[in-house]
Parts: C-alpha cells; structure tokens; sequence
C-alpha cells in the first residue's frame, strides 16, 4: 500500500506455526536510494521481491536495509537478501541490536524455553521434517553484519530525512524511524495495531514494558500523520493524540 510518494507499507504473508501471520515491512525510496525496513521470517525473499515489483521498486535497486531490532520476524530473510542482492546492501541498526543482528550473541527472546514452548505449540499435523527444520531455525538464527550503526536522533540522509528515535523497551536497541517528508512513524515494534486501534507494545512479547511505555513519550516530539506498525499495519488519524495516551499509560 502506497503511503505517500516513495513510502510503501509492504503486506507479506505466510503459514507460520500452523496460523496465517501478516507483517507489514516499509519501503522508502529515491531516485538515488532504495530502503527496506526489516526483512520478515525466514524464507521470505520470493515475497519480499513480488512485494517489491508489486510497489514498482525491482529488488535489484535495493541499496540500503534498515533493521529496527533483533526479533526473528525481522532479521529472518536479512541474509539471504544480502546474498541474492547483485549488489551490495549496507545494513544499519542501533550498536546495542548490533551482536545479535551479527549472530555474536544468542537472541534475548529465543530462550531454552522458548524453543520448547514454540515446539510444543506446532500442530500436531506437522511433518516431522518440519519439525526439525523449524526447531534447527530456532536453535541457529539467521545472522549478518551490521555495516553502520544508527544513533538516538541522528538524521539519515537518505529520501529526504529519516530521524531514528531510540526506542527500548520491546529488545534493549529497538529503533522507530521518522520519515520527515511525508510525516510517517515507521514504528517497528514500538507500537501495533488491532482492529483499527493504535496500541502499546505487545506485553507478551516485551522484554522490559515499563520501559517500553516510556519510551512512547519520545514518539510525541515528532508531527506524526501516520504510523506504519510491524504487526498491524496502517494507522491514520490523530496518532500524536493517541501515540500521548499510550505514552500516559
């Protein structure tokens, strides 16, 4: 879906876990640059790519991926992106998500537990190839090498400035992005949508919510017209209104 001139909300869908789970990645871009905002689960190039053509932006003009945090559903098809790009893709990120992202240090959220829990949860149906190729996944997450990271207010140079806004609280160095042109939040996890309604973050997926909350003061310094959330999609209407209430819990 077209935001704005040079902003496009991208839809992938996929069968994840037994259930039908659709994620909203953002594309920016120029005459100069192409941006991709997260990279979904594993597995999801063809879909990135349809998505891609489908917004009138061919893969092979992507120059620049920006990951707002280390969940799986958002570095998953980072590597292989990079491999299939014909160029070369800078990767940007916050220096805290930075160790995950690059696989030096395990993911806060893929505990021991976690995987027991994710395997528990499959529908019995599944094949058990399957099985072993989620669990193994789970147990190896994709990774790849940052090139620069991204700091608390900087402004990128890029499609007409995009500020990053340091956003903890879901992991330690999420980031949301402020897309100043045409007054869109690229808000990652910061923030999610359900049945139209802008909401906090996802309790049972934040590592620290106070903190989380917190850091929604931050989103009200900016003129936000409207809000792209990972989980959710779209949101318009009066979102530095709504964005304050969240923030005043």
């Amino acid at each position: 879906m077209q935001i704005a001139n040079g902003v496009e909300m991208l839809e992938i869908s996929a069968n994840i876990m037994g259930k039908l789970d659709t994620i909203f990645p953002t594309l920016i871009w120029d005459k100069d640059t192409v941006i991709l905002v997260d990279t979904g689960y594993p597995g999801q190039l063809p879909k990135f790519r349809e998505a891609m053509e489908k917004a009138g932006v061919p893969f092979e003009k992507l120059s620049k991926i920006i990951i707002t945090h280390q969940d799986l559903d958002h570095i998953g098809s980072l590597p292989v992106i990079l491999k299939e790009s014909p160029h070369r893709v800078e990767v940007l990120a916050s220096e805290l998500e930075k160790p995950f992202i690059q696989g030096e240090r395990g993911l806060l959220k893929i505990t021991p537990e976690a995987i027991a829990q994710a395997m528990d949860s499959l529908p019995v149906d599944v094949p058990e190839e399957w099985r072993k190729a989620f669990k193994a996944v789970l147990e190896n997450p994709p990774s790849a090498n940052v090139d620069k990271t991204v700091a608390d207010g900087e402004e990128l140079p890029y499609c007409g400035g995009i500020t990053v806004i340091h956003t903890p609280g879901h992991t330690p160095g999420h980031i949301c992005l402020y897309h100043k042109p045409s007054k869109t939040l690229i808000a990652g996890d910061a923030m999610r949508v359900k049945d139209g309604q802008l909401l906090g973050p996802d309790p049972q997926a934040t590592l620290d919510m106070d903190t989380a909350i917190k850091s929604l003061k931050k989103l009200t310094q900016y003129d936000i017209e409207t809000v792209i959330c990972y989980h959710g999609g779209l949101y318009k209407g009066n979102a530095n209104r709504r964005i304050a209430e969240l923030a005043n819990g």
